[in-house]
């Protein structure tokens, strides 16, 4: 009896060790250890991150419960050699397999990327970066590199217009070469036959379409709608070899973009944005063109305007002339607003 007894208690620990250890698998690899405030939690993973910097930042954001079950199933599934950059979406609830299945796929989600209509190219750089995980100096650093411009037929002055103000769809580990890959993709894809067809029958490349595309929307950022107008009348003044005079190109080389009234002093300033001093347009874009002002270039207004104002109402439209005479009468109108309104820079 001794010896069954002895047999059969030790039958009953192996099963109810085999149990627990059936018991705590299940619980590392299966049970909930994903205790989040929301519903769900955007996760990034760096590019040099280690197996640790996942787990620490895991843990530091109250992402897991047991960090010590997470590593358990982690090493098992060899997650820690398998580390994968990305922008993760975490589900409360979910348990170390299934989180640490989605971030050794890789199954990042994709994110939404905000192209503004930025002035300069370190604005440009700062811009995307808020996005994805390219480091906005690199970005930069890469625009002001005349040999890798020139790998897209561009100086580091056009290299901006490369780019279209936009919403793109960007994994969040994006780096800032396979960044800029991509916008001369969406480049490509804008200038099809027909619109390069359009700027050599104005007599301008891409870039210079886009440099007065920046100057159309600088003097009509309010109302669209007006942009072929105001293109119309630039084109105007090159054919018939007269200085644009724009108000916005002097603002970009002084670079006080809180100037409200251009003064005679500002039009004295040295350099070759300053387009009351040189013909034609300028080295480069003083802002970064929306697709609208670029299309306003390529089918501008049939007219005879050579001059504009801002309308004195202050609508943020404009009164077009084809006489100096005319203009004059406008810009009057338009300058005794603004001392009745007290607006002297």
């Amino acid at each position: 009896m001794n010896l069954k007894r002895f047999i059969f208690t030790i039958l009953a620990l192996i099963i109810l060790i085999a149990g627990y250890l059936a018991w705590d698998f299940y619980q590392r690899i299966f049970a909930p250890n994903v205790s989040l405030e929301a519903s769900q939690l955007e996760f990034f993973v760096h590019s040099d991150w280690t197996f640790d910097d996942v787990r620490a930042a895991l843990e530091d954001q109250g992402v897991i419960d047991d960090a010590s079950s997470f590593e358990w199933v982690a090493e098992r599934k060899q997650y820690p050699s398998l580390v994968k950059p990305g922008r993760y979406v975490i589900f409360d609830g979910m348990n170390n397999n299934q989180l640490i299945n989605l971030l050794r796929s890789g199954a990042q989600e994709p994110i939404k990327l905000v192209l503004r209509s930025v002035r300069t190219k370190a604005e440009l750089a700062s811009n995307a970066s808020q996005y994805i995980e390219a480091d906005s100096a690199e970005v930069l650093r890469l625009l002001n590199d005349p040999a890798f411009c020139a790998q897209y037929g561009f100086t580091t002055i056009t290299i901006i217009t490369l780019f279209l103000p936009n919403t793109y769809e960007f994994y969040w580990s994006t780096s800032p070469e396979e960044f800029i890959v991509r916008m001369a993709r969406e480049y490509k894809r804008y200038w099809t036959d027909e619109r390069i067809a359009k700027a050599r029958s104005l007599g301008l490349s891409q870039s210079e379409v886009s440099t007065l595309a920046s100057i159309v929307q600088a003097e009509q950022g309010a109302h669209p709608d007006e942009r072929p107008i105001v293109a119309g009348l630039y084109l105007n003044r090159i054919r018939k070899g007269m200085r644009l005079e724009s108000d916005p190109t002097l603002i970009h080389a002084i670079g006080d973009f809180t100037i409200k009234r251009v003064l005679n002093v500002h039009k004295q300033i040295d350099s070759p944005y300053n387009t009351y001093k040189n013909s034609g347009l300028p080295p480069g874009p003083i802002l970064l063109p929306e697709i609208s002002s670029i299309d306003a270039v390529l089918d501008p207004k049939d007219h005879n305007y050579i001059f504009m104002c801002a309308k004195e109402d202050f609508s943020g439209y404009h009164n077009f002339s084809s006489s100096y005479r005319d203009h004059i009468n406008n810009a009057k109108r338009y300058q005794r607003e603004l001392n009745k309104r007290r607006i002297y820079k």
